[in-house]
C-alpha cells in the first residue's frame, strides 16, 4: 500500500465551553465538541486520533453509546448549534456519520443514548427550544422521533436514559430550571410522565443513572451547590404491614406503575442522601464505570462531580456506616476563571477529568501510592487562532488567536518513550485584546499585534529556555548560543499595580538568609515587586511561563512580518482610507519607526520579505499588490522603495486578496484571493546597474488555478520537488488544504504548469476557514533528530529517511491549529 501524502501529526485544540461537552469512552477515548467538531483523543497516547466533521454549528452535546458489556464503543451521539443530532458508527476502524436526526428548533444542549432490547438506539435529546425529543435509530440508518415532551417556556439543562431492572423498559431522567427531576417511562411505545423528584432550590444542572444490584441510583446536581442521590427499586407487591408501622423511620417513597405487555410492575423513589461539600454550582456528575469481576458486571459505589468553584471531588460510602462521604478532593487554586463544567472518568477509575470555562482539560492519575496527581493532557485555543510562526530553527510554533492568547507548542518526548508527542509548553502572553498577528524576531523574540494600536516585543526568559531544552531534549547550550543568552532576563514579574510584567534579571534575585525569612523590615519586604522564582519543568504540565513585555509602537493591527536577517519588522493595519493603509517599518535593534510605506488604499492583509530580504511584497483588500525594494544602505535613498505594483487596470484579481508568499530562491511569488484564483508572479531578478535601466515587468509567471473556493491561504514549501518544481499548499474557506507542484518551464497556457498532488480528507480538513499556512523553515519533523546519540550508520538513514518529510502548520477559524506531515516521495 502506498505511503499517504499527508498525514496528521498534532491537531491542537479544546472543549467547547458547554456543560455536556465531552465523553469518556470504555474503550478508554475521550470525545469531545471543538467547534463544529468532534475530536477523539487518546489520554495514554497523548494525541488526538481522529477529527469527526459534520456539524454546521457549535457541538454543544457529546456522548458515547455504552455498550452493556463494557467493551469499546461502535457508536457516538452529538449535537450542536444547528439543531441537529448526529450519530456516528465505526466502521474499518473509523468513525463516519450514521445517523441525521432533525427536528429541533433551537440549538441542542444534551443528549444521551442505550441500546435498547432489540439492538437498536434509543437517544434522548435536550434542546433551548424547551423540549426533550426521543428517537429511535434502527440499522436502516433512518431516525424516528417517537416522542416530543414539551416543557413550556423551561428549559431541560440534562438528560439521562437506562433500562429499568428486570425489565427492558427505558426510562428517562430530565433535570430542568424548574429545580425538579423529571421521569419518564416507556409505556406502549410512548413516553409517559412517571414522576417529579423535588429538593433542590435551584436550577439541575445534571442528571446520572447508575445501575447496582437490581436497584437504580440516581445522581442530581443542581446550582444550589448540592447532589441528591435518589434510590429506584422494585416493590413486590403493596408491604402493607410496614406501611402502617409508625415506630420505624424511614425515607418517603413515591410509587410509580410500569405496564409492559399487559404485566404490571410497581417501582419505589426515595431519597438516599445529599451530598455537600461544593461552594459553587454544581454542574456535572459521572458514575465510575462498571467494570466486570468474577465474571460479573459490577458497578462500584463511586460518583464524581465538578463545579463552578474550580474543584471536583470523588464520593463513595463509608464501610461501616454507609454513609456517603467525600474521599478525594481536586482542583485548581486561585486564578480569576470560572470553574469546571462537567467531569469523566476513565474506565478502570484511575484517571478523572474535567473541562473548564476557557476549554481546557484538567486531567489527574491515580498513582501507586494512590495518590492523585496532575496529568499531561491536550490543550488548544479555545477561538479562532488568526496567526503563527515557526521558530528559525523550526523546533517550535507560536500562535495567536481571538481567545486573547499567545501559546506555544513543541515535541516533548517523556522518558523512555520512542514517540515524541506535541504539547502546548508556555502561553507567552495573555492580553486584553483578541491577538490578530504575530512575528519572530529571533529564536526566542517575537512581536505581536492585537485589535489595539500597539505593538508589543517579547523576549524569553532565561528560565523559559533552561525548561524548553528539558522538555524538549535540545541541548541547553546549543539554544543559548542561538540565542543572544548575554541579554536574557532571568524571569519575569507582574508589579502590583501593573498590567505588563516585566523582566526581573540576575541581580534582582538575592537569596534570603533563614533569619531574613522570619522577619519583614519594612512592609516592602513583605509585597515584595519580583514574585518571579525560577523553576525547573521537566513535563509540559505547567504552560505558565510569562515572556516579560519590553514595548512597542503601532496602529489598530492587521498583520506582521519580519525579515531573514531579523533586523526590519512591517506592521500594518486595518484600514478605510489610503492615509491608514501604509506600512509602516520598525528596527529591531532600536525598535523606532524606520520608514512609512503609502500605496494601498484600502487593508494590507498579509505582507511577506522576499528570503534574501531584498524585497517587501503587500497584498491588499483594494485587489491589487506592492513590491518594495531594499535599497544599500550607502545610498541617500530611503531604506525601501517602490519596485512594482499592480494597478485597477492591470490587476487580475477580482477580489480582495488574502494571502501572499515567495519561492524559497525568491525568484518568484504567489498570491491568493477571494475570487478563488491562485497566480505566481515574477521574475523578480535584482539588476545592480543602477537607474538607468528600468526593472523588469513583474506578471504572471504561471496559469490562473482556479481552486473551486476562496483561498484564505498560501504557502510556498522552503524545500523544492526532486525535479526542482515548487510545491505550495493552499487553505480554502471551507477548511480543506490543496497541495500543488508548479514548474515554471512549463507552457502556462494549457494550465499544465500546475498539477495537484494531494488534499486533506474530510477528517484532516478544518472545520471552516484555513488562516494561515506555514510550512517548517528545515526538511525533517521536529522533535525526530534529538533521539539517538550514537550508532552513526543508522544516523545516516535516519537523517536521509527524515529529510523526505516536510512539515506544514495550519491555523484555523475552527479554534485549531494542526500539524500535517508530508511525505515528499509519496508526493
Amino acid at each position: 500500500m502506498a505511503a499517504p501524502v499527508i498525514e496528521t501529526c498534532h491537531v491542537a485544540c479544546c472543549a467547547n465551553r458547554t456543560p455536556n461537552v465531552v465523553s469518556w469512552g470504555r474503550g478508554g477515548t475521550i470525545a469531545f465538541g471543538t467547534c463544529n467538531s468532534v475530536a477523539l483523543y487518546d489520554p495514554q497516547e497523548r494525541k488526538v486520533v481522529a477529527v469527526l466533521n459534520g456539524h454546521t454549528g457549535r457541538v454543544n452535546a457529546v456522548q458515547w453509546v455504552y455498550k452493556e458489556d463494557g467493551a469499546p464503543e461502535c457508536h457516538l451521539v452529538s449535537g450542536g448549534s444547528d439543531n441537529r443530532l448526529i450519530l456516528w458508527e465505526a466502521g474499518d476502524g473509523k468513525f463516519a456519520q450514521s445517523v441525521e436526526c432533525k427536528g429541533h428548533t433551537g440549538p441542542v444542549c444534551a443528549v444521551d443514548a442505550i441500546y435498547t432490547e432489540d439492538s437498536k438506539i434509543l437517544v434522548a435529546s435536550s434542546a433551548s427550544d424547551s423540549t426533550v425529543r426521543l428517537w429511535l435509530c434502527s440499522d436502516t440508518k433512518e431516525a424516528e422521533c417517537l416522542r416530543n415532551l414539551s416543557f413550556g417556556s423551561g428549559f431541560m439543562m440534562d438528560v439521562s436514559l437506562v433500562l429499568l431492572p428486570g425489565s427492558g423498559v427505558p426510562i428517562l431522567a430530565c433535570g430542568g430550571d424548574d429545580s425538579r427531576v423529571h421521569l419518564y417511562v416507556q409505556a406502549n411505545n410512548q413516553f409517559q410522565k412517571a414522576m417529579t423528584l423535588q429538593g433542590h432550590e435551584d436550577w439541575v444542572r445534571g442528571v446520572a443513572w447508575a445501575s447496582t444490584g437490581g436497584e437504580l441510583l440516581l445522581a442530581s446536581c443542581s446550582q444550589d451547590s448540592l447532589i441528591r442521590l435518589w434510590r429506584l427499586r422494585a416493590k413486590s407487591g403493596p408491604d402493607t404491614s410496614a406501611e402502617d408501622d409508625h415506630t420505624i423511620i424511614k425515607m418517603k417513597e413515591d410509587i410509580f406503575e410500569v405496564k409492559e405487555r399487559d404485566v404490571s410492575s410497581v417501582f419505589a423513589v426515595s431519597l438516599e442522601t445529599v451530598l455537600a461539600g461544593h461552594e459553587n454550582w454544581v454542574y456535572g456528575v459521572h458514575w465510575q464505570p462498571p467494570f466486570y469481576k468474577g465474571g460479573e458486571l459490577q458497578q462500584p459505589l463511586s460518583l464524581l462531580s465538578a463545579s463552578m468553584d474550580k474543584t471536583m471531588i470523588l464520593w463513595a460510602p463509608e464501610e461501616g456506616s454507609g454513609i456517603w462521604i467525600e474521599q478525594v478532593r481536586v482542583g485548581e487554586v486561585g486564578g480569576n476563571t470560572l470553574g469546571f463544567y462537567g467531569c469523566q472518568m476513565s474506565p478502570d477509575g484511575s484517571m478523572i477529568v474535567a473541562h473548564a470555562f476557557h476549554g481546557a482539560l484538567h486531567l489527574w492519575c491515580k498513582d501507586q501510592d494512590k495518590e492523585w496527581r496532575p496529568g499531561v493532557v491536550i490543550s488548544g485555543h479555545f477561538n479562532a487562532v488568526q496567526d503563527l510562526s515557526w521558530d528559525p530553527e523550526g523546533e517550535f510554533i507560536l500562535s495567536v488567536g481571538s481567545d486573547q492568547t499567545t501559546r506555544l507548542f513543541t515535541p516533548w518526548r517523556k522518558q523512555h518513550s520512542e514517540q515524541a508527542t506535541w504539547h502546548e509548553i508556555s502561553r507567552p502572553q495573555i492580553h486584553g485584546y483578541d491577538m490578530q498577528c504575530l512575528a519572530m524576531v529571533g529564536r526566542f523574540q517575537f512581536v505581536s499585534g492585537a485589535d489595539e494600536k500597539v505593538l508589543r516585543v517579547f523576549q524569553a526568559p532565561r528560565n523559559f529556555v533552561e525548561n524548553f531544552a528539558n522538555i524538549s531534549g535540545i541541548p541547553k547550550q546549543k539554544l543559548l548560543t542561538s540565542s543572544d543568552s548575554a541579554n536574557l532576563p532571568e524571569g519575569a514579574s507582574t508589579p502590583a499595580l501593573g498590567l505588563s510584567n516585566k523582566a526581573v534579571f540576575q541581580g534582582d534575585i538575592v537569596p534570603k538568609t533563614n533569619a531574613e525569612e522570619e522577619q519583614f523590615s519594612s512592609v516592602s519586604d513583605q509585597y515584595q515587586e519580583s514574585y518571579f522564582h525560577p523553576l525547573n519543568l521537566t513535563d509540559p504540565v505547567c504552560p505558565s511561563t510569562y515572556w516579560p513585555c519590553l514595548y512597542g509602537h503601532g496602529f489598530e493591527m492587521f498583520c506582521l512580518v519580519s525579515d531573514s536577517t531579523r533586523t526590519v519588522v512591517a506592521s500594518a493595519c486595518k484600514a478605510s482610507k489610503a492615509e491608514h493603509a501604509a506600512v509602516l517599518l520598525w528596527s529591531t535593534t532600536t525598535w523606532r519607526q524606520l520608514q512609512s510605506l503609502p500605496c494601498h488604499t484600502l487593508t494590507v492583509t498579509q505582507m511577506a520579505f522576499s528570503p534574501d530580504a531584498q524585497l517587501l511584497l503587500a497584498v491588499s483588500r483594494d485587489r491589487t499588490w506592492s513590491l518594495w525594494r531594499r535599497n544599500p544602505t550607502t545610498s541617500e535613498k530611503p531604506r525601501f522603495s517602490l519596485y512594482a505594483r499592480t494597478g485597477k487596470d492591470t490587476a487580475i484579481h477580482s477580489r480582495i486578496i488574502w494571502s501572499c508568499d515567495w519561492s524559497p530562491d525568491s525568484k518568484y511569488f504567489v498570491t491568493s484571493s477571494r475570487d478563488k484564483k491562485v497566480i505566481v508572479w515574477g521574475p523578480c531578478i535584482l539588476e545592480n546597474s543602477g537607474d538607468s535601466v528600468p526593472p523588469p515587468e513583474i506578471k504572471p509567471c504561471s496559469s490562473i488555478l482556479d481552486v473551486g473556493d476562496s483561498a484564505t491561504a498560501v504557502a510556498f514549501c522552503p524545500v523544492l520537488c526532486s525535479d526542482n518544481s515548487y510545491l505550495l499548499s493552499v487553505g480554502l474557506e471551507c477548511g480543506r488544504i490543496l497541495l500543488y507542484r508548479w514548474s515554471p518551464g512549463q507552457e502556462p497556457a494549457g494550465g499544465h504548469d500546475w498539477s495537484s498532488c494531494g488534499e486533506t480528507d474530510a477528517s484532516q480538513s478544518h472545520a471552516l476557514a484555513v488562516k494561515r499556512l506555514r510550512w517548517r523553515p528545515r526538511a525533517g519533523r521536529a522533535g525526530q533528530q534529538n533521539g539517538k546519540k550514537d550508532g552513526q550508520t543508522d544516523r545516516e538513514s535516519e537523517i536521509e529517511e527524515e529529510s523526505s518529510w516536510v512539515q506544514l502548520a495550519s491555523a484555523s477559524v475552527d479554534h485549531s491549529v494542526k500539524i500535517f506531515n508530508i511525505n515528499k516521495q509519496a508526493l
